[in-house]
């Protein structure tokens, strides 16, 4: 059998849900997301349980899709079908995963994730879902294929930040640490890095004092306001559009020198513009 990709275990009041594929920086492969979904089932099933807390095993958070698994191999992957494609194909496949996210937003048990080394890509999706984020002053975040192959399916930057500060994110692909996410208000807490365990454990053992039904009732009024928004028609789109990005002229020629010369390079040719 293969090795979990998410790991749980609840101490106290506290349960304790963390990504773990160390040896590819918590990317997310095909596994990861229904893992993720499962543990947080998990969490809001066990009685000892008030608070989740949701964090990445070695140097980072999470890397995003594994895209030496989804880019590098020659020929289509699960995201990126031959031409001509079928757009359903790929929305069933994205939506099921943005559910998976998705379900730590609707946890009715508050999340807190703690953020160090990277969360970018897929994983700022993941942890733009969670309620509150404590950040390590040197993490990074953002989500680089919006400069080409991808769009961010949760919708959450706009929710979280608004529409000027996710147009700044989104328009140029950039990664802000841990200071300047805390300063556009993506993130509730940023702290030095050897302070962020202790910092994201205090702020769930404050939470962890107030009844669980208590927890329950502000989560959702708050999140109500969200799906009042339009929230599931935000995410239907982008949705589709991520898999459009994939299947662009564009996005075909990533892929393509992402066989030729590996993900990385063709990573860093992307962030620099040179795909056109």
């Amino acid at each position: 059998m293969s090795k979990p990709t998410v790991l749980y275990e609840c101490e106290g009041r506290v349960a304790r849900i963390t990504l773990s594929r160390p040896h590819r920086l918590n990317a997310i492969n095909e596994a990861m997301p229904g893992e993720l979904r499962d543990a947080v089932k998990r969490a809001n099933q066990d009685d000892d349980a008030r608070v989740i807390l949701l964090g990445g095993a070695g140097r980072a958070f999470c890397s995003g899709y594994d895209l030496k698994l989804y880019a590098e191999p020659r020929g289509p992957t699960p995201g990126s079908q031959a031409m001509p494609w079928d757009p359903m194909i790929d929305f069933s496949m994205m939506s099921e995963n943005t559910a998976c996210f998705m379900s730590l937003w609707r946890s009715h048990k508050p999340v807190v994730c703690k953020v160090h080394g990277h969360a970018v890509a897929g994983g700022s999706d993941i942890a733009l879902c969670c309620d509150l984020i404590v950040m390590a002053e040197d993490a990074k975040i953002g989500y680089p294929p919006a400069r080409v192959w991808g769009c961010p399916t949760t919708g959450m930057w706009v929710y979280r930040v608004g529409a000027e500060r996710a147009k700044r994110m989104l328009l140029t692909g950039d990664l802000v640490n841990g200071r300047e996410a805390f300063e556009m208000g993506l993130v509730s807490q940023v702290v030095p890095g050897d302070e962020l365990d202790a910092a994201a454990e205090a702020i769930c053992r404050r939470m962890a004092g107030i009844p669980r039904n208590q927890l329950m009732m502000q989560k959702l009024m708050i999140n109500q306001a969200y799906e009042n928004m339009g929230l599931a028609s935000t995410q239907m789109i982008a949705t589709l559009f991520d898999g459009m990005a994939r299947h662009t002229p564009e996005g075909r020629r990533f892929k393509t020198r992402a066989e030729e010369v590996g993900f990385q390079q063709a990573v860093v040719e992307r962030d620099r513009g040179d795909i056109e």
